[in-house]
């Protein structure tokens, strides 16, 4: 009696050192915020060369996109003078598609600002967004300068029709860099 009780004590003493630890190492943790995201999405495909800012910016985009959170996405911005709007525009149009798979095409070589063609494989819809370097501490960002439903849902007339027609080079790309 006197072990199993023994025993009993050390699972519950490991049990609370274990939920202790975990509190303090995920509290405000972003690579752990970033591996739950990461675990609980479908993985992005990519086609192109993307930074590893830009590419984390994106993924992060999709992921609030699929999970429908406007404030996170707009979070996201790097000049957020119309950042709130446009992410409630983006969520509404691309949310429900971005729960599916999901690929990104990368233009341009992406050590400032990279454009991005989203391709929603759920819907066929297709969303141009620019990742790039900004803010008080240049971090990567989004521009989410679309305040208007109509011009946040349009097409890119530019893009191909399916990824990985022209990923990450620069003629063709609506940047001309």
């Amino acid at each position: 009696m006197a072990r199993k009780t023994g025993l009993t004590r050390l699972a519950l003493a490991a049990a609370v050192a274990g939920g202790l630890l975990t509190g303090c190492v995920s509290e405000g943790d972003p690579s752990l915020t970033y591996q739950t995201d990461y675990s609980n999405h479908r993985p992005l495909r990519v086609v192109g060369y993307p930074s590893t800012g830009s590419l984390e910016t994106v993924q992060k985009a999709v992921w609030r996109l699929a999970d429908g959170d406007a404030d996170g996405l707009a979070a996201l911005a790097v000049d957020d003078t119309d950042a709130d709007a446009t992410a409630r525009n983006w969520v509404e149009a691309f949310g429900a598609a971005a729960k599916g798979d999901v690929a990104a095409d990368f233009y341009d070589e992406g050590s400032v600002r990279q454009v991005v063609v989203l391709y929603f494989a759920k819907t066929g819809q297709t969303k141009a967004i620019e990742a790039r370097r900004g803010g008080e501490d240049d971090a990567w960002g989004l521009t989410l300068a679309e305040p208007d439903p109509a011009e946040a849902t349009e097409k890119p007339t530019w893009a191909p029709p399916k990824p990985g027609g022209s990923g990450s080079r620069t003629s063709g790309s609506p940047s001309g860099s």
